[in-house]
Protein backbone atom coordinates (compact mmCIF):
# COMPACT_ATOMS: atom_id res chain seq x y z
CA UNK A 1 0.00 0.00 0.00
CA UNK A 2 1.63 3.28 -0.57
CA UNK A 3 2.09 5.76 1.73
CA UNK A 4 5.06 8.10 2.96
CA UNK A 5 5.45 11.67 3.04
CA UNK A 6 3.09 14.64 1.52
CA UNK A 7 3.05 18.29 1.62
CA UNK A 8 -0.11 20.73 1.57
CA UNK A 9 0.29 21.42 -2.11
CA UNK A 10 0.24 17.60 -3.19
CA UNK A 11 -2.98 15.92 -3.99
CA UNK A 12 -1.96 12.15 -3.68
CA UNK A 13 -3.24 9.79 -6.42
CA UNK A 14 -3.36 6.73 -5.20
CA UNK A 15 -5.84 5.55 -2.09
CA UNK A 16 -3.49 5.40 1.05
CA UNK A 17 -2.45 6.66 4.81
CA UNK A 18 -0.05 9.30 4.45
CA UNK A 19 1.72 10.82 7.33
CA UNK A 20 3.45 13.90 6.95
CA UNK A 21 6.05 13.81 10.19
CA UNK A 22 7.49 16.63 11.24
CA UNK A 23 9.30 17.30 14.40
CA UNK A 24 6.49 17.52 17.12
CA UNK A 25 4.86 14.46 15.42
CA UNK A 26 7.33 11.72 15.88
CA UNK A 27 6.19 9.24 17.49
CA UNK A 28 3.37 6.73 17.94
CA UNK A 29 3.50 2.79 17.09
CA UNK A 30 3.83 -0.72 18.95
CA UNK A 31 6.97 -1.29 20.06
CA UNK A 32 8.45 -4.71 18.54
CA UNK A 33 11.34 -6.34 17.32
CA UNK A 34 12.18 -4.65 13.88
CA UNK A 35 15.45 -6.98 13.33
CA UNK A 36 15.50 -7.61 9.38
CA UNK A 37 19.03 -6.38 7.88
CA UNK A 38 19.04 -6.65 4.44
CA UNK A 39 22.17 -7.05 2.54
CA UNK A 40 23.44 -7.59 -0.63
CA UNK A 41 26.53 -10.44 -0.78
CA UNK A 42 29.06 -12.08 -2.84
CA UNK A 43 29.66 -16.00 -2.50
CA UNK A 44 30.98 -19.19 -3.92
CA UNK A 45 27.69 -20.95 -3.44
CA UNK A 46 23.74 -19.96 -2.78
CA UNK A 47 21.33 -18.83 -4.95
CA UNK A 48 22.11 -15.96 -7.26
CA UNK A 49 19.77 -13.24 -7.44
CA UNK A 50 16.76 -14.48 -4.82
CA UNK A 51 16.39 -13.43 -1.52
CA UNK A 52 17.32 -15.81 1.65
CA UNK A 53 16.66 -15.22 4.79
CA UNK A 54 19.11 -16.54 7.86
CA UNK A 55 18.50 -16.40 11.40
CA UNK A 56 21.65 -18.30 12.66
CA UNK A 57 25.10 -18.56 12.04
CA UNK A 58 24.24 -22.30 10.94
CA UNK A 59 21.79 -21.47 8.57
CA UNK A 60 24.12 -18.79 7.00
CA UNK A 61 26.75 -21.63 6.37
CA UNK A 62 24.13 -23.89 4.45
CA UNK A 63 22.95 -21.49 2.64
CA UNK A 64 26.44 -19.75 1.28
CA UNK A 65 28.98 -21.93 2.87
CA UNK A 66 31.88 -20.60 5.15
CA UNK A 67 34.20 -19.24 2.29
CA UNK A 68 36.08 -16.18 3.33
CA UNK A 69 38.75 -15.84 0.22
CA UNK A 70 39.47 -12.74 -1.76
CA UNK A 71 36.08 -11.35 -2.89
CA UNK A 72 33.62 -13.31 -0.82
CA UNK A 73 31.51 -11.91 1.58
CA UNK A 74 28.33 -13.82 2.65
CA UNK A 75 29.68 -15.26 5.38
CA UNK A 76 32.50 -12.32 7.17
CA UNK A 77 29.85 -10.19 6.68
CA UNK A 78 26.62 -11.84 7.43
CA UNK A 79 28.37 -13.71 10.47
CA UNK A 80 28.42 -9.70 12.03
CA UNK A 81 25.13 -8.87 11.25
CA UNK A 82 23.86 -12.21 13.23
CA UNK A 83 26.85 -10.95 15.89
CA UNK A 84 24.84 -8.01 16.07
CA UNK A 85 21.64 -8.91 17.17
CA UNK A 86 19.43 -9.23 13.85
CA UNK A 87 16.57 -11.68 14.18
CA UNK A 88 16.91 -12.14 10.91
CA UNK A 89 19.63 -11.32 7.67
CA UNK A 90 18.03 -10.72 4.35
CA UNK A 91 20.45 -11.90 1.73
CA UNK A 92 20.41 -11.00 -1.56
CA UNK A 93 23.65 -13.06 -3.55
CA UNK A 94 24.98 -10.83 -6.27
CA UNK A 95 26.70 -12.25 -9.38
CA UNK A 96 28.66 -11.57 -12.64
CA UNK A 97 27.64 -13.00 -16.05
CA UNK A 98 30.33 -15.37 -15.34
CA UNK A 99 29.09 -17.46 -12.62
CA UNK A 100 28.87 -20.98 -13.91
CA UNK A 101 27.95 -24.05 -12.10
CA UNK A 102 30.81 -27.07 -11.48
CA UNK A 103 30.44 -30.33 -13.07
CA UNK A 104 31.55 -33.86 -14.08
CA UNK A 105 31.02 -36.17 -16.76
CA UNK A 106 30.64 -39.94 -16.27
CA UNK A 107 31.54 -42.88 -18.21
CA UNK A 108 29.99 -46.33 -18.56
CA UNK A 109 32.04 -49.35 -18.60
CA UNK A 110 32.11 -50.24 -21.92
CA UNK A 111 35.67 -51.17 -23.22
CA UNK A 112 35.49 -47.72 -25.64
CA UNK A 113 33.46 -45.51 -22.70
CA UNK A 114 30.87 -43.64 -23.53
CA UNK A 115 29.85 -40.49 -21.40
CA UNK A 116 26.23 -41.27 -20.09
CA UNK A 117 26.08 -38.72 -16.82
CA UNK A 118 26.87 -35.31 -15.72
CA UNK A 119 26.28 -34.60 -12.57
CA UNK A 120 26.08 -30.52 -11.96
CA UNK A 121 26.58 -28.44 -8.15
CA UNK A 122 22.74 -26.77 -7.80
CA UNK A 123 24.43 -23.29 -7.28
CA UNK A 124 27.04 -21.24 -9.46
CA UNK A 125 31.08 -21.14 -7.65
CA UNK A 126 33.62 -21.82 -7.29
CA UNK A 127 33.06 -23.98 -3.90
CA UNK A 128 32.13 -26.64 -6.45
CA UNK A 129 35.06 -27.17 -7.91
CA UNK A 130 36.45 -28.36 -4.80
CA UNK A 131 33.93 -31.74 -5.20
CA UNK A 132 35.16 -35.04 -6.29
CA UNK A 133 33.73 -37.76 -6.89
CA UNK A 134 33.97 -41.46 -6.27
CA UNK A 135 32.24 -45.02 -8.05
CA UNK A 136 32.22 -47.90 -6.67
CA UNK A 137 30.10 -51.72 -6.35
CA UNK A 138 28.04 -51.23 -3.70
CA UNK A 139 29.83 -53.13 -0.84
CA UNK A 140 26.35 -54.70 0.00
CA UNK A 141 24.91 -55.55 -3.06
CA UNK A 142 27.11 -56.12 -6.19
CA UNK A 143 24.24 -55.66 -8.43
CA UNK A 144 24.05 -52.02 -7.49
CA UNK A 145 26.72 -48.91 -7.58
CA UNK A 146 27.26 -45.95 -5.47
CA UNK A 147 28.19 -42.27 -5.91
CA UNK A 148 29.95 -40.60 -3.14
CA UNK A 149 30.28 -36.84 -3.28
CA UNK A 150 32.94 -35.47 -1.82
CA UNK A 151 33.90 -31.87 -0.49
CA UNK A 152 37.66 -31.82 -0.10
CA UNK A 153 38.28 -35.33 2.04
CA UNK A 154 34.36 -34.99 3.39
CA UNK A 155 32.07 -37.09 2.27
CA UNK A 156 28.90 -35.29 1.81
CA UNK A 157 26.72 -38.29 0.74
CA UNK A 158 25.92 -41.18 -1.25
CA UNK A 159 23.84 -42.69 -3.51
CA UNK A 160 23.13 -45.87 -4.74
CA UNK A 161 21.25 -47.08 -7.66
CA UNK A 162 20.44 -50.35 -9.48
CA UNK A 163 22.63 -51.03 -12.29
CA UNK A 164 22.17 -52.84 -15.97
CA UNK A 165 19.18 -52.40 -17.98
CA UNK A 166 18.33 -48.72 -16.92
CA UNK A 167 20.75 -47.66 -14.67
CA UNK A 168 21.22 -44.42 -16.09
CA UNK A 169 17.34 -43.25 -14.95
CA UNK A 170 18.66 -45.16 -11.50
CA UNK A 171 21.50 -42.90 -11.13
CA UNK A 172 19.76 -40.17 -11.70
CA UNK A 173 16.35 -40.78 -9.66
CA UNK A 174 18.82 -41.52 -6.66
CA UNK A 175 20.49 -37.80 -6.74
CA UNK A 176 17.76 -36.07 -8.01
CA UNK A 177 15.34 -37.57 -5.52
CA UNK A 178 17.48 -37.31 -2.71
CA UNK A 179 15.71 -35.04 -0.75
CA UNK A 180 18.68 -34.13 1.72
CA UNK A 181 20.95 -33.91 -1.20
CA UNK A 182 21.82 -30.11 -1.49
CA UNK A 183 25.15 -30.39 -3.68
CA UNK A 184 24.61 -31.55 -6.68
CA UNK A 185 22.02 -32.39 -10.01
CA UNK A 186 22.23 -35.69 -12.01
CA UNK A 187 21.23 -35.27 -15.78
CA UNK A 188 21.15 -38.21 -18.42
CA UNK A 189 22.93 -38.07 -21.76
CA UNK A 190 22.41 -41.08 -23.04
CA UNK A 191 21.44 -44.97 -21.38
CA UNK A 192 25.33 -46.95 -22.29
CA UNK A 193 25.86 -49.82 -20.89
CA UNK A 194 23.90 -49.42 -17.41
CA UNK A 195 27.15 -49.28 -15.08
CA UNK A 196 29.45 -46.41 -14.46
CA UNK A 197 32.97 -46.80 -14.93
CA UNK A 198 34.97 -46.69 -11.90
CA UNK A 199 36.34 -43.44 -10.75
CA UNK A 200 38.42 -42.02 -7.41
CA UNK A 201 38.01 -38.61 -6.67
CA UNK A 202 37.47 -37.13 -9.68
CA UNK A 203 36.94 -33.50 -9.45
CA UNK A 204 34.38 -30.98 -10.64
CA UNK A 205 35.60 -28.32 -12.85
CA UNK A 206 34.05 -25.14 -14.72
CA UNK A 207 32.94 -23.47 -10.94
CA UNK A 208 33.20 -19.74 -11.32
CA UNK A 209 31.72 -17.41 -8.61
CA UNK A 210 30.77 -14.65 -10.75
CA UNK A 211 32.89 -11.87 -8.48
CA UNK A 212 35.38 -10.60 -10.98
CA UNK A 213 33.42 -8.39 -13.11
CA UNK A 214 30.87 -7.17 -10.66
CA UNK A 215 29.65 -3.51 -10.84
CA UNK A 216 27.89 -0.79 -9.13
CA UNK A 217 24.94 -1.69 -11.02
CA UNK A 218 24.72 -4.84 -9.53
CA UNK A 219 24.62 -3.76 -6.05
CA UNK A 220 21.49 -1.11 -7.15
CA UNK A 221 19.73 -3.85 -9.34
CA UNK A 222 19.67 -5.58 -6.32
CA UNK A 223 18.27 -2.49 -4.33
CA UNK A 224 15.59 -2.22 -6.48
CA UNK A 225 14.99 -6.07 -5.62
CA UNK A 226 15.06 -5.74 -1.56
CA UNK A 227 12.24 -2.63 -2.55
CA UNK A 228 9.82 -5.60 -3.11
CA UNK A 229 10.89 -6.84 0.66
CA UNK A 230 10.18 -5.74 4.12
CA UNK A 231 13.38 -5.14 6.31
CA UNK A 232 14.72 -2.51 8.53
CA UNK A 233 18.64 -1.97 8.31
CA UNK A 234 20.36 -2.32 4.93
CA UNK A 235 24.52 -2.64 4.55
CA UNK A 236 26.53 -2.95 2.02
CA UNK A 237 28.58 -6.09 2.29
CA UNK A 238 31.75 -3.84 2.77
CA UNK A 239 33.12 -0.21 1.95
CA UNK A 240 32.00 0.13 -1.64
CA UNK A 241 32.78 2.83 -3.53
CA UNK A 242 32.43 6.27 -2.78
CA UNK A 243 29.71 6.55 -6.17
CA UNK A 244 28.15 3.44 -4.63
CA UNK A 245 27.64 4.83 -1.18
CA UNK A 246 26.02 8.15 -3.21
CA UNK A 247 23.91 5.72 -4.65
CA UNK A 248 22.49 4.15 -1.68
CA UNK A 249 22.30 7.36 0.04
CA UNK A 250 19.92 8.32 -2.63
CA UNK A 251 18.04 5.65 -2.64
CA UNK A 252 17.45 5.84 1.19
CA UNK A 253 16.00 8.97 0.66
CA UNK A 254 13.52 8.14 -2.22
CA UNK A 255 12.22 4.83 -0.68
CA UNK A 256 11.81 6.89 2.93
CA UNK A 257 10.28 9.64 1.27
CA UNK A 258 7.98 6.73 -0.18
CA UNK A 259 6.79 5.63 3.87
CA UNK A 260 9.37 2.64 3.66
CA UNK A 261 11.41 2.98 6.81
CA UNK A 262 15.04 1.65 6.10
CA UNK A 263 18.13 3.02 7.87
CA UNK A 264 21.30 2.15 5.98
CA UNK A 265 24.44 1.71 7.85
CA UNK A 266 28.15 2.49 6.10
CA UNK A 267 31.70 2.83 6.74
CA UNK A 268 35.06 3.36 4.69
CA UNK A 269 38.36 1.11 4.42
CA UNK A 270 41.23 1.42 6.79
CA UNK A 271 42.96 3.36 4.79
CA UNK A 272 39.90 5.70 5.40
CA UNK A 273 39.93 4.64 9.17
CA UNK A 274 42.97 5.30 9.82
CA UNK A 275 42.66 9.25 9.16
CA UNK A 276 38.95 10.34 11.34
CA UNK A 277 39.07 13.25 9.24
CA UNK A 278 37.81 10.84 6.19
CA UNK A 279 35.11 9.11 7.98
CA UNK A 280 33.98 12.94 9.15
CA UNK A 281 33.55 14.18 5.50
CA UNK A 282 32.06 10.83 4.52
CA UNK A 283 29.03 11.74 7.35
CA UNK A 284 29.04 15.43 6.53
CA UNK A 285 28.38 14.50 2.51
CA UNK A 286 25.61 11.71 3.75
CA UNK A 287 23.97 13.61 6.27
CA UNK A 288 20.44 12.39 6.41
CA UNK A 289 18.58 10.89 9.29
CA UNK A 290 18.05 7.60 7.74
CA UNK A 291 22.02 7.12 7.61
CA UNK A 292 24.17 6.25 10.01
CA UNK A 293 27.93 6.29 9.56
CA UNK A 294 30.92 4.31 10.92
CA UNK A 295 34.21 5.67 11.06
CA UNK A 296 36.70 3.49 13.45
CA UNK A 297 37.84 -0.28 12.33
CA UNK A 298 37.58 -2.91 14.98
CA UNK A 299 39.51 -6.17 15.92
CA UNK A 300 37.73 -9.69 16.10
CA UNK A 301 39.28 -13.05 17.23
CA UNK A 302 42.40 -11.07 15.63
CA UNK A 303 40.86 -10.05 12.08
CA UNK A 304 40.83 -6.03 11.71
CA UNK A 305 36.96 -5.32 10.14
CA UNK A 306 36.96 -1.69 8.54
CA UNK A 307 34.19 0.54 9.63
CA UNK A 308 32.28 -0.31 6.13
CA UNK A 309 32.82 -4.27 7.44
CA UNK A 310 31.72 -3.27 11.21
CA UNK A 311 28.98 -1.74 9.32
CA UNK A 312 26.99 -4.75 9.38
CA UNK A 313 27.48 -5.67 13.01
CA UNK A 314 26.06 -2.02 14.02
CA UNK A 315 23.09 -2.89 11.38
CA UNK A 316 22.67 -6.02 12.89
CA UNK A 317 22.58 -3.97 16.90
CA UNK A 318 20.42 -1.82 15.50
CA UNK A 319 17.69 -4.30 14.28
CA UNK A 320 18.58 -6.32 17.67
CA UNK A 321 17.69 -3.41 19.96
CA UNK A 322 13.76 -2.67 21.16
CA UNK A 323 12.85 0.78 20.38
CA UNK A 324 13.30 1.78 23.71
CA UNK A 325 16.83 0.99 23.78
CA UNK A 326 19.67 3.17 21.96
CA UNK A 327 22.73 1.38 21.45
CA UNK A 328 24.64 4.43 22.99
CA UNK A 329 27.42 2.37 24.78
CA UNK A 330 26.46 -0.48 23.66
CA UNK A 331 28.96 -3.23 24.39
CA UNK A 332 30.51 -5.58 21.32
CA UNK A 333 32.58 -8.81 21.31
CA UNK A 334 35.35 -6.43 19.10
CA UNK A 335 38.53 -6.90 20.96
CA UNK A 336 39.97 -3.61 19.91
CA UNK A 337 39.24 -0.87 17.52
CA UNK A 338 41.77 1.11 15.29
CA UNK A 339 42.69 3.87 15.76
CA UNK A 340 41.94 4.80 19.66
CA UNK A 341 40.40 8.25 19.23
CA UNK A 342 41.61 10.77 21.09
CA UNK A 343 38.79 12.56 23.17
CA UNK A 344 39.30 15.59 20.67
CA UNK A 345 38.61 13.29 18.08
CA UNK A 346 35.69 11.88 19.35
CA UNK A 347 33.95 14.89 20.18
CA UNK A 348 34.89 15.86 16.24
CA UNK A 349 33.69 12.89 14.84
CA UNK A 350 30.13 13.25 17.06
CA UNK A 351 29.85 16.77 16.16
CA UNK A 352 30.18 15.40 12.39
CA UNK A 353 27.44 13.17 12.68
CA UNK A 354 30.11 10.16 12.46
CA UNK A 355 29.48 6.93 14.44
CA UNK A 356 32.06 6.34 16.58
CA UNK A 357 33.45 2.42 17.88
CA UNK A 358 35.49 3.20 21.32
CA UNK A 359 37.69 1.11 23.51
CA UNK A 360 36.66 2.49 27.38
CA UNK A 361 40.04 0.55 29.06
CA UNK A 362 37.52 -3.15 29.11
CA UNK A 363 35.45 -3.24 26.09
CA UNK A 364 34.70 -2.01 22.95
CA UNK A 365 31.63 0.02 22.82
CA UNK A 366 29.36 2.27 20.81
CA UNK A 367 29.95 5.91 21.37
CA UNK A 368 26.95 7.48 20.86
CA UNK A 369 23.71 5.98 18.70
CA UNK A 370 23.52 8.81 16.05
CA UNK A 371 22.74 9.17 12.52
CA UNK A 372 24.56 11.36 9.95
CA UNK A 373 22.13 14.38 10.08
CA UNK A 374 23.75 17.42 11.22
CA UNK A 375 22.12 20.13 9.23
CA UNK A 376 18.83 20.09 9.80
CA UNK A 377 16.12 20.02 7.09
CA UNK A 378 12.68 22.15 7.22
CA UNK A 379 10.14 20.52 10.41
CA UNK A 380 13.39 18.66 11.76
CA UNK A 381 14.65 19.18 15.36
CA UNK A 382 17.82 17.80 17.40
CA UNK A 383 16.00 14.38 18.20
CA UNK A 384 16.01 13.52 14.17
CA UNK A 385 19.98 12.74 14.55
CA UNK A 386 18.91 10.36 16.87
CA UNK A 387 19.04 6.39 15.64
CA UNK A 388 16.59 5.55 18.59
CA UNK A 389 13.72 8.72 17.96
CA UNK A 390 14.58 7.82 13.77
CA UNK A 391 13.15 4.08 14.25
CA UNK A 392 10.12 5.11 16.31
CA UNK A 393 9.17 7.44 14.01
CA UNK A 394 9.65 4.53 11.04
CA UNK A 395 8.06 2.26 13.29
CA UNK A 396 5.29 4.82 13.41
CA UNK A 397 4.67 4.77 9.64
CA UNK A 398 4.96 1.25 9.44
CA UNK A 399 2.61 0.13 12.33
CA UNK A 400 0.09 2.98 11.08
CA UNK A 401 0.15 1.89 7.68
CA UNK A 402 -0.85 -1.55 8.21
CA UNK A 403 -3.37 -0.58 10.44
CA UNK A 404 -5.03 1.38 7.91
CA UNK A 405 -4.79 -1.07 5.76
CA UNK A 406 -5.85 -3.60 7.45
CA UNK A 407 -8.77 -2.08 9.08
CA UNK A 408 -9.65 1.36 7.94
CA UNK A 409 -9.28 2.03 4.24
CA UNK A 410 -12.13 1.31 2.07
CA UNK A 411 -13.77 -0.69 4.76
CA UNK A 412 -15.11 2.49 7.45
CA UNK A 413 -17.18 4.81 6.15
CA UNK A 414 -15.70 8.80 6.53
CA UNK A 415 -18.64 10.15 9.19
CA UNK A 416 -17.94 12.08 12.09
CA UNK A 417 -18.25 8.23 13.77
CA UNK A 418 -15.77 7.24 11.56
CA UNK A 419 -12.97 9.27 12.37
CA UNK A 420 -14.19 9.03 15.71
CA UNK A 421 -13.30 5.46 15.41
CA UNK A 422 -9.77 6.33 13.39
CA UNK A 423 -8.76 8.27 16.40
CA UNK A 424 -9.73 6.28 18.86
CA UNK A 425 -7.82 3.00 17.93
CA UNK A 426 -4.67 5.77 17.01
CA UNK A 427 -4.68 6.81 20.60
CA UNK A 428 -5.27 3.48 22.03
CA UNK A 429 -1.82 2.92 20.04
CA UNK A 430 -0.23 5.72 21.83
CA UNK A 431 -1.26 4.39 25.43
CA UNK A 432 1.31 1.18 24.09
CA UNK A 433 3.89 3.62 23.62
CA UNK A 434 3.25 5.18 26.84
CA UNK A 435 3.32 2.60 29.15
CA UNK A 436 6.41 1.12 27.18
CA UNK A 437 8.11 4.40 27.72
CA UNK A 438 8.43 5.34 24.04
CA UNK A 439 6.66 8.47 24.24
CA UNK A 440 5.33 10.87 27.17
CA UNK A 441 1.59 10.91 28.29
CA UNK A 442 1.28 14.30 27.27
CA UNK A 443 0.77 13.37 23.80
CA UNK A 444 -2.20 14.61 21.16
CA UNK A 445 -4.06 12.88 18.28
CA UNK A 446 -6.70 14.63 17.13
CA UNK A 447 -8.18 15.87 13.32
CA UNK A 448 -6.05 18.55 11.64
CA UNK A 449 -8.06 21.64 12.39
CA UNK A 450 -5.57 23.13 9.09
CA UNK A 451 -7.91 21.57 6.62
CA UNK A 452 -11.46 21.96 7.88
CA UNK A 453 -12.44 21.20 4.93
CA UNK A 454 -11.19 17.66 3.40
CA UNK A 455 -12.62 15.86 0.09
CA UNK A 456 -14.80 13.24 1.04
CA UNK A 457 -12.75 10.24 1.05
CA UNK A 458 -9.49 12.25 3.05
CA UNK A 459 -8.88 12.54 6.60
CA UNK A 460 -6.18 14.57 7.96
CA UNK A 461 -5.11 13.57 11.29
CA UNK A 462 -2.16 15.34 13.51
CA UNK A 463 -0.27 13.83 16.31
CA UNK A 464 1.81 15.28 18.96
CA UNK A 465 4.17 13.53 21.16
CA UNK A 466 7.25 14.03 23.09
CA UNK A 467 10.01 11.33 22.70
CA UNK A 468 11.34 9.69 25.82
CA UNK A 469 15.26 9.92 25.66
CA UNK A 470 17.89 7.54 27.12
CA UNK A 471 20.22 9.13 29.79
CA UNK A 472 23.36 9.69 27.73
CA UNK A 473 24.93 12.22 29.82
CA UNK A 474 25.30 12.07 33.29
CA UNK A 475 25.99 15.33 35.31
CA UNK A 476 27.67 15.08 38.57
CA UNK A 477 28.88 17.21 41.66
CA UNK A 478 30.85 15.40 44.38
CA UNK A 479 30.97 17.42 47.55
CA UNK A 480 33.67 16.65 50.40
CA UNK A 481 32.42 17.97 53.76
CA UNK A 482 33.96 18.16 56.75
Amino acid sequence: MPGGTWSPTEVKVRPGFYLNFVAAAAEAIKPGARGVVGIPVRASWGPIRQFVEIGSEAELVTAYGSDVSDGVTAYRIGRLALLGGAKTLLAYRIADANAAKASITLTDSNATPTNVLVLRTKYEGERGNTFKVTTRTNPVDPAKQDILLYEGTALLRTFTFATGTGGIDNAVAAVNGDTGNAWVTAEKLVDGNGVLAAVTSSPFAGGNSGIAALANIDYTDAMTAFEAREFDLFALDGPGSSALQTAVVGWIARIRSEGKGVIAVMGGTTADDADPAAGNARSAGFNHEGVVNVITSAVLDGATYASGDAAAYVAGLIAGRRLTETITYAGTPFEDVSPRLTNTQVVEALRSGSLVLIHDGRQVKVEQGINTLTVLREGQNSQWKKIKAVRIMDAINADLLRAASDSYIGKVPNTDDGRAALLSAMKAYMDVLVSEGAIARDYKVYLDPAYPNPAPDEVYVRWEASIVDAMEKIYGTFVVTG
